[in-house]
């Protein structure tokens, strides 16, 4: 449970960075026609990549107790 805990904080928290600090999340929905969507991903994004780090400290801490 501990290492699964630790894979998905770290993959997400990986996942929302590129999406946030990125254009990338822009130029896939641009290219797939939802571009309207753009304008309410901030957000959504930046509390996932905090809600990730959180898993990830969690899971973090757990492993060293």
């Amino acid at each position: 449970m501990r290492d699964r805990l630790l894979t998905v904080g770290i993959s997400g928290s990986i996942i929302a960075a590129i999406c946030c600090f990125t254009p990338a999340l822009t130029i896939l929905l641009g290219a797939a026609g939802l571009a309207a969507a753009i304008g309410w991903l901030d957000l959504m994004l930046v509390p996932a990549l905090v809600g990730f780090l959180i898993i990830t400290g969690y899971a973090l801490y757990r492993r060293r107790t």
